[in-house]
């Protein structure tokens, strides 16, 4: 038996409270990917303030940057407490509520963001590691994010348009990526301004052995990092004004009431006579059997029901994040010909030019792959855009590596520009494909108790193929033999895109415009092995027609 409340949310037409919910969860994700995205102009300032020596027997593009293992701790520590927070928080919110611990990781995030800013001392070696303290809470904080607001939106949604809602509170990573961008940018011209005798290292004399560096510089990259955490201070007070879902309130906390209620208060047009009917319908034996916890949390029911769902979800995102992480954490690289060499600049202008670099994609890439996601989603299918982006993802990889048979920014000139599309499709397709999807897809294949936490062991395998990715992306691009090399990398990148869209096409289930209690029931025609492919659909057509022509011989039956 339907409950009445989850029916009317599912049929309910586009209302206010459904932007109010993106814009409130979608500015967690804002802050999510502003502080993520951030580090790498960051780390190319800390490079200029804290290892300003001046090799002038390598190569300068090696000049003044952060020792690569620091480098990757630093990146390495956010994603780490990334995936402690997802599944910490993805548990606490199927067990607690989703509204009790949203507000937990935001004032998580809030602290680490402003903690970075002010790690203690001017000292190399405890800036790093107050940093990387710091980082490492943040990414608590993010992780808890993750799965709480992606459940939050799918139980708030109509079931007609739940995809391109979710969708929506997901692009605003691309924002988020473009703001960190800007803030580096004016933060730069008016440091820049305020600032006396920026010599270049090409003005020095070469008896000069240490590039000068500003000392309010050491002040620029933390007020970098504390804005991050002012979009997320600006939600926590409607976050605490939003009601529990009415699916973990019905369905976990067995509470009609309560959740008709809250729903009387959101949804326009609905009276709390309405949806009142199923109160004193709970307590029959079908309603009482349909909402019991049948099957605990990871056993063996869980896994016969689910355990495909979760593997599914879990490997795509972890193959997605492998590529989507190290290209955009490192994708300064790709633009290395077109960059003005470090000896002719500041740490103003150095930085200046790589924020500019990041903003280009973003705005002609990344957003528009999240636009183009948004409005196709709930038209085309979570199952074939995951799959579209996957086979994209590698073409463009698999020809940049072609293209560039060397290292970055070596290739000539004239052929820079191709290079540089290219790398732009890649990201493009990324967001318009898995990136946005894999978020999606584990907030509506799982019953409501178990939907926070298996979104958050998804996110959590993402975050370790992100850091999988970008770690290993910063050893594995140097020159041989300390390294692969960039084209054997982008190679592997791409094959890990071509591993990607088989995982999509033979075991991930389609979503799209069905209620989320239906999502959660078990598919009983799984090809051969658990794979979905054509003789699956072969045999479920069948059985579709079997049902159709019973019926019509009962039918004719009972006219007789």
């Amino acid at each position: 038996m339907a409950i009445k409340v989850l029916s009317a949310l599912d049929a309910a037409k586009t209302q206010f409270y459904h932007f109010k919910a993106i814009i409130i969860a979608g500015m967690g994700l804002f802050t999510d990917s502003y502080d993520l995205f951030c580090i790498p102009v960051v780390m190319r300032m800390l490079g200029r303030i804290y290892y300003p020596e001046i090799h002038r027997t390598i190569d300068q593009r090696k000049w003044f940057e952060v020792p690569s293992v620091i480098a990757s701790t630093m990146i390495g520590v956010a994603l780490m407490g990334t995936v402690i927070g997802q599944l910490v928080f993805g548990r606490l919110g199927d067990l607690v509520g989703r509204r009790h611990v949203y507000g937990v990781s935001l004032i998580m995030m809030v602290v680490g963001s402003i903690g970075c800013g002010f790690s203690f001392s001017v000292l190399t070696p405890m800036v790093f590691v107050s940093l990387g303290f710091f980082r490492f809470l943040l990414g608590v904080g993010i992780g808890g994010d993750y799965p709480l607001f992606a459940t939050i939106m799918s139980e708030f949604a109509n079931k007609r348009t739940r995809g391109t809602f979710i969708a929506g509170v997901f692009s605003m990573q691309g924002f988020g990526i473009l703001l960190s961008s800007l803030v580096t940018m004016i933060v730069c011209y008016i440091f820049r301004g305020f600032s006396d005798n920026l010599r270049t290292v090409s003005k020095l004399p070469e008896s000069e052995t240490t590039a000068p560096v500003p000392p309010e510089s050491d002040l620029a990259w933390r007020i970098i990092l504390v804005v991050g955490a002012i979009p997320a201070a600006m939600t926590y007070h409607w976050r605490m004004k939003m009601p529990e879902t009415a699916r973990f309130t019905a369905l976990v906390e067995k509470n009609t009431l309560k959740a008709s209620k809250d729903m009387e208060k959101v949804m326009n047009n609905v009276s709390l006579s309405q949806i009142r009917e199923d109160i004193e319908t709970m307590n029959t034996p079908n309603t009482r059997a349909a909402l019991s916890n049948t099957y605990p949390l990871f056993s063996q029911e869980f896994f016969r029901r689910h355990g495909r769902d979760l593997i599914s979800a879990a490997v795509n995102w972890f193959l997605v994040d492998i590529v989507f992480y190290s290209l955009n954490l490192f994708q300064y690289h790709a633009f290395k010909l077109k960059m003005i060499p470090k000896s002719h600049m500041n740490i103003y202008d150095d930085a200046l030019q790589i924020a500019k670099f990041q903003a280009i994609v973003a705005i002609s890439a990344t957003i528009p792959g999240y636009f183009l996601a948004v409005y196709m989603i709930d038209y085309v299918g979570r199952v074939k855009i995951q799959a579209t982006g996957f086979f994209f993802m590698a073409v463009s990889l698999f020809t940049i590596a072609f293209v560039n048979k060397s290292n970055w920014g070596s290739e000539p000139e004239d052929s820079s520009i191709g290079f540089m599309i290219l790398y732009g499709l890649t990201f493009f397709f990324a967001n318009f494909g898995p990136n946005t999807t894999t978020f999606i897809v584990p907030a509506e294949l799982f019953p409501a108790r178990f939907r926070a936490t298996c979104h958050g062991v998804s996110d959590a395998a993402g975050k370790v193929g992100a850091i999988i990715g970008s770690v290993g992306f910063l050893w594995a691009c140097r020159d041989p033999p300390n390294g692969l090399g960039v084209s054997h990398t982008l190679r592997v990148m791409g094959l890990v895109c071509v591993l990607g869209f088989f995982v999509t096409y033979f075991f991930t289930r389609e979503t799209m415009v069905r209620p989320l209690e239906e999502n959660e029931n078990v598919d009983e025609f799984t090809g051969v092995c658990f794979i979905r492919f054509w003789p699956h659909k072969v045999w479920v057509k069948r059985f579709d027609e079997t049902i159709v022509n019973d019926r019509v011989h009962l039918s004719l039956s009972n006219a007789l």
